[in-house]
C-alpha cells in the first residue's frame, strides 16, 4: 500500500493542532502578555546599564591613552625638545591609534595658559579652529580637576568627539592639561541595535553623541524634550525606566536610561508593538510543547517518521559520497522503505541523476586536461559554437634555450621525459596562479590570464608566476644534474593587452585558444630575452598594472614586428614582501651573456 508522505504529515499535523493548539492558546494568553512585558522592562533596563557599563570602558582607555599621548607630548616640547627619541616615540603611539585625530597640551601659566605642543592627523589640521570655535571647551571643568567630553561635530565633516582632561598636578595645583580629539565612531559602534532595542547616548544636556541614524550626532540633535532624556537630566539617580504612551508620529514604547560616570547618558528604547510581537511568537511555541494530546501526538511522529527518517538518513549519506566525487553508489537497493512511496521514487531517481553526473564528470575531467578547468567550466555552461571575444589578458610564453641541440643528440624517449617533467613542474604553477595554458608548441608554453575569467590581479599572478618558475627551474636542474643530465635553460615573456579569445575551427574540429597581436608580441618579447640576457622579460603595459609590486630595472627597447614604436622592455628582478621591502629571486640560470637573436633588434 502506498501512502504518500505528504498525508502522513498531514495526520500528524491535524492532530496536533486540535488537541493542543486551540485549548492552550485560550488559556496561555492571559498569561504570557504581562510576564513577558514585565520581562521587557527589566531587560531594557539591563542593557541600558550593560551598555553604560561598555561606554565607562571606553571612556577610561580613552582616557590612558589621551593621558600617556599627552605626557610624551609635553615630554617632547617642553622637557626634550631637541631630543628626537622623545618625538619618535610620541609620534609612533598617536600614529598608530587610528582612533585618537589630534592632541593639544596646555600649561596655565600667571598671564593665562598657553599651548605647548600640538598634533592633528588630516584633514583636522586644517580644521581644528573652526571645530573649538563651534564646540568650546569648559576649560574651567578641567582646571577643577573633571574629565570634559563633548560632541564636537561638524555636519558635513569629519564627525568627533572632544575629551579633555588635567595632565600634571603639582602640590594640588593642575599646571597642564590634555585636549584630544577622537572619531565620534568608536561612540557609533557600541550605538549598534541589539534584537528590539534602540540605544542611543546624550551629553549631560541632551545633546546626542551617539545614534544608529549618524546623522543625529554629527549634527548634534537636542533631545532634552524627549521624556525619558529629561527625566534623566533631572534625576539624580543612576538609572531609571518609564514608559512612554504614543504621542503623534511617536509609537508607544519602554524606555530606560543609565548613567556613565563620565557624564554621558545612555539610552535604550523598544516599541510595545514588537514586545507584542514577541508575545504571539511565544505562545505559539507553547502550545507546541504544551497540551493534553502532546503525549499522543509524539507517539504518533515517532512511529512515522521512522518510516521516513532512516530511508532519507541512507540517501543523505549517499548525496554526501556525490558530492565528494563517489558516483559508484545505488540509492535503489540501499534506501529501505515499507512502502512504495516517494522516497522509494526519490532513490529511482537520485540513481538516474548519478549516472548523469558520472558521464559529465568523465567529460569535464578529460577538458580539464586539454583546456584547464576555468574554460572547461565556461564552455560546460553554454552551448558550444564558433566565435569569441575581446578580452584584456596577459599574454605568457616560455621557451627552452638550446632545445634543438639537446634533442638532435638525445633518444626520443629522453627528450619527451625531459619534456614532460619539465611542463609538469611549469603547468602546476601557471595553474596554482590562475593562468590557463594555451598549448603546446614543442618545448615552448603559451599561457593566458583574463580568460574566460578576468580579476584585478591577472597581471600581479602572471609576474608572480613567472618568478616561481624561475626558482622552480633551479630546483629541477638541481635534480638533473644530480642525475648527470644537463641543466635547462629557458626565456619567459609577458605582455598585457586585448586580444580575442573564443572557439575558432569548424564544426566538425575547434580550438578555444587567443589571437591578436597581443599574442604575437607576447611570444616576440619571449625572442628577446637571449638578446637582454635575461630569463624574464615584462613589457610596459605590464608594468603598469603591477605598479610597484616588483623590482624591476629597465633592460632597453627592441623593434618587433608589427608594432611602430619600439618595445621597451624590463626584467623582473623579486617582489615586494608584506612589511614594504623588496626579496630578490635571482638564479644560476636568470641572467646569462647576452648574444644575437633571430628576429630581435635592439633598438639604439
Amino acid at each position: 500500500m502506498r501512502i504518500p508522505i505528504s498525508i502522513k504529515l498531514i495526520v500528524i499535523t491535524v492532530i496536533l493542532l486540535i488537541g493542543v493548539t486551540i485549548p492552550v492558546s485560550m488559556e496561555t494568553s492571559k498569561l504570557t502578555s504581562g510576564k513577558l512585558v514585565e520581562f521587557q522592562q527589566d531587560n531594557n533596563l539591563a542593557l541600558a546599564m550593560s551598555k553604560a557599563r561598555e561606554l565607562n570602558q571606553l571612556f577610561n582607555n580613552l582616557k590612558d591613552k589621551v593621558s600617556l599621548n599627552g605626557r610624551l607630548l609635553q615630554s617632547w616640547k617642553e622637557t626634550n625638545p631637541s631630543d628626537l627619541n622623545y618625538q619618535k616615540e610620541f609620534e609612533s603611539n598617536f600614529n598608530l591609534d587610528s582612533a585618537l585625530v589630534g592632541i593639544e597640551v596646555f600649561k596655565y601659566e600667571s598671564s593665562g595658559e598657553i599651548s605647548i605642543g600640538s598634533s592633528y592627523k588630516k584633514p583636522f589640521d586644517t580644521r581644528i579652529a573652526e571645530y573649538r570655535k563651534r564646540s568650546p571647551l569648559d576649560r574651567s571643568e578641567v582646571k577643577e580637576g573633571n574629565f570634559v567630553i563633548l560632541n564636537s561635530s561638524i555636519e558635513r565633516w569629519d564627525p568627533i568627539i572632544t575629551i579633555a582632561l588635567p595632565l600634571i598636578k603639582i602640590n594640588k595645583t593642575i599646571t597642564h592639561y590634555v585636549v584630544a580629539d577622537i572619531d565620534l565612531s568608536l561612540i557609533q559602534k557600541t550605538m549598534s541595535d541589539n534584537g528590539l532595542n534602540l540605544f542611543f547616548m546624550t551629553d549631560k544636556d541632551g545633546i546626542v553623541m551617539g545614534h544608529r541614524d549618524e546623522t543625529l550626532a554629527t549634527k548634534k540633535q537636542n533631545f532634552s524634550g524627549n521624556e525619558i532624556v529629561r527625566l534623566a537630566i533631572q534625576s539624580q539617580m543612576a538609572s531609571g525606566m518609564k514608559y512612554l504612551p504614543e504621542n503623534g508620529s511617536q509609537k508607544a514604547m519602554y524606555a530606560a536610561y543609565a548613567k556613565t560616570t563620565f557624564g554621558p547618558i545612555v539610552f535604550s528604547q523598544v516599541e510595545e508593538e514588537q514586545i507584542l510581537v514577541v508575545t504571539k511568537e511565544l505562545k505559539n511555541n507553547i502550545i507546541q510543547i504544551v497540551g493534553y494530546f502532546l503525549s499522543v501526538a509524539l507517539f504518533l511522529v515517532f512511529v512515522f517518521s521512522m518510516t521516513l527518517t532512516s530511508p532519507l538518513e541512507t540517501l543523505t549519506g549517499l548525496i554526501h559520497l556525490v558530492s565528494k566525487g563517489n558516483f559508484d553508489v545505488n540509492a535503489s537497493q540501499q534506501v529501505k522503505s515499507l512502502f512504495k512511496d516517494e522516497v522509494k521514487e526519490l532513490a529511482t531517481a537520485f540513481d538516474s541523476m548519478t549516472e548523469g553526473l558520472k558521464e559529465r564528470d568523465k567529460v569535464k575531467n578529460l577538458f580539464n586536461k586539454f583546456h584547464g578547468s576555468s574554460v572547461t567550466e565556461d564552455l560546460m555552461k553554454k552551448d558550444v559554437s564558433i566565435g569569441g571575444q575581446t578580452k584584456e589578458v596577459i599574454v605568457f610564453f616560455s621557451d627552452i634555450r638550446g632545445f634543438t641541440a639537446f634533442s638532435e643528440k638525445r633518444k626520443p624517449e629522453e627528450v619527451v621525459s625531459m619534456l614532460n617533467e619539465y611542463f609538469a613542474v611549469m603547468v602546476k604553477i601557471i595553474n596554482a596562479n590562475g593562468g590557463i595554458v594555451d598549448k603546446f608548441i614543442g618545448d615552448a608554453i603559451m599561457a593566458v590570464w583574463g580568460v574566460p575569467k578576468s580579476t584585478k590581479k591577472d597581471a600581479n599572478n602572471a609576474v608572480k608566476a613567472c618568478l616561481e618558475m624561475r626558482r622552480a627551474l633551479a630546483d629541477l636542474n638541481e635534480k638533473r644534474m644530480s642525475r648527470k643530465e644537463p641543466p635547462i635553460q629557458i626565456g619567459m615573456g609577458l605582455h598585457a593587452g586585448t586580444a580575442i579569445s573564443g572557439t575558432i575551427g569548424s564544426d566538425e574540429r575547434m580550438e578555444y585558444t587567443i589571437i591578436g597581436n597581443t599574442v604575437n608580441t607576447g611570444s616576440r618579447i619571449e625572442s628577446s630575452t637571449k638578446a637582454f640576457g635575461s630569463d624574464l622579460l615584462v613589457s610596459d603595459t605590464v608594468l603598469e598594472k603591477v605598479g610597484d609590486s616588483f623590482l624591476t630595472e629597465y633592460a632597453g627597447s627592441a623593434e618587433v614586428k608589427g608594432r611602430s614604436e619600439p618595445l621597451k622592455l624590463h626584467k623582473v628582478r623579486g617582489f615586494k614582501k608584506a612589511d614594504g621591502e623588496y626579496e630578490i629571486v635571482v638564479t644560476p640560470y636568470s641572467d646569462y651573456e647576452a648574444e644575437a637573436a633571430d628576429k630581435v633588434k635592439i633598438a639604439s
